[in-house]
């Protein structure tokens, strides 16, 4: 009987997630891992203990579910690299760095010495083992849903010990199957793109976190033009209007982020266009045969992807020619290269 281990947040999707598994005759046991920020609701910080919601999942289960307190590496390794992607001008992705590093990096690792042979999650996409071994990762088949982008940074370790049962499921075939088994999430609402900050701004948040450093500075047009002054980059990202209080003819756009001389670049909509950009720390789940190699390209979670050809400069850098011009490149986002459904793999903008 395989043993697998469930990351269960309180939400539908796990709580679904490990019920399938069950009825599939595994043996089930739940983790939930604390990453120090959640707030109760009676607005504390969340403790090592049992949270009431995770235990009435448990007893809807049947299943044990283990509290696993990672704050402090999450601090370290999530927290750490979303503060310092901003303070270097880049806008990050913590969902992307998370998976690899946590969910599938310290707690398969933890699962894997209770003696689980796989780690499984909600997540919306699927991976399929060819006769030679290799795991393919794949989008989930709700394409509202997918999450293979967040995916894309999983090594063919990872992917061998994950597993992903909603795969092959849309959302609402999910809810549906709740509700049937009279299976009740804890949270009812969606998960938000930043677990980790939720009433608080972000800026506001970013400004608590030690050595975060905030500079003012200068607002330029793209022909050098000082127009204004800002009240520091991490307030701004690729594509932003909002927050822009330059007075023109028509509105500014942020078109990039002077980091070396802390500048903000803005312009007309029309100057976010580009065709290309520079990808590097590029993860391969399943590379190309040959380059320069023609793929559907992904700059950020809800872009619907464009056709590109990228041309490998490097092991893990290439750079992305895209066919058309495409609005918002954003230095520190992700960019997934896709064969049809396929993830190929993945880098960070530069």
């Amino acid at each position: 009987m395989t043993v697998i281990a469930v990351a269960i947040s309180g939400g539908v999707d796990s709580l679904v997630a490990a019920f399938l598994l069950k009825q599939q005759g595994h043996d089930i046991f739940g983790i939930h891992f604390l990453t120090g920020y959640e707030a109760h609701r009676s607005g504390s910080i969340a403790s090592a203990s049992k949270p009431p919601d995770i235990g009435a999942i448990e007893r809807q289960l049947s299943i044990p579910i283990e509290i696993l307190d990672m704050s402090e590496t999450f601090r370290q390794t999530v927290v750490a690299y979303f503060t310092a992607t901003y303070q270097a001008g880049r806008t990050p992705n913590p969902c992307l760095f998370c998976n690899p590093t946590i969910k599938f990096g310290h707690i398969l690792s933890h699962v894997q010495q209770r003696g689980a042979d796989a780690l499984a999650t909600g997540h919306y996409a699927r991976v399929q083992t060819e006769p030679d071994d290799r795991r393919h990762l794949y989008r989930g088949m709700d394409a509202r849903k997918d999450q293979s982008y967040f995916l894309s940074r999983l090594s063919q370790d990872q992917l061998k010990n994950a597993r992903f049962p909603l795969g092959e499921l849309t959302k609402d075939e999910v809810r549906a199957i709740a509700r049937r088994n009279h299976l009740a999430p804890a949270n009812r609402q969606e998960s938000q793109d930043i677990c980790f900050i939720r009433e608080t701004p972000y800026h506001v948040f970013l400004q608590h976190q030690e050595g975060f450093r905030i500079k003012e500075g200068l607002i330029e047009d793209t022909q050098g033009r000082a127009i204004g002054r800002h009240r520091g980059l991490h307030l701004f990202t690729i594509g932003q209007r909002r927050g822009i209080d330059c007075p023109a003819a028509e509105p500014y756009y942020v078109v990039r982020l002077d980091h070396a001389r802390n500048c903000l670049i803005v312009g007309p909509r029309q100057e976010l266009a580009r065709h290309t950009c520079t990808v590097d720390d590029i993860n391969w789940i399943n590379p190309p045969a040959f380059f320069p190699a023609d793929v559907h390209a992904q700059i950020r979670y809800r872009h619907k992807g464009a056709p590109a050809r990228l041309t490998q400069t490097s092991l893990t850098t290439g750079d992305l020619q895209f066919a058309t011009p495409q609005d918002a490149i954003t230095p520190g986002q992700g960019a997934v290269f896709y064969r049809d459904d396929e993830v190929l793999g993945g880098g960070w903008i530069v």
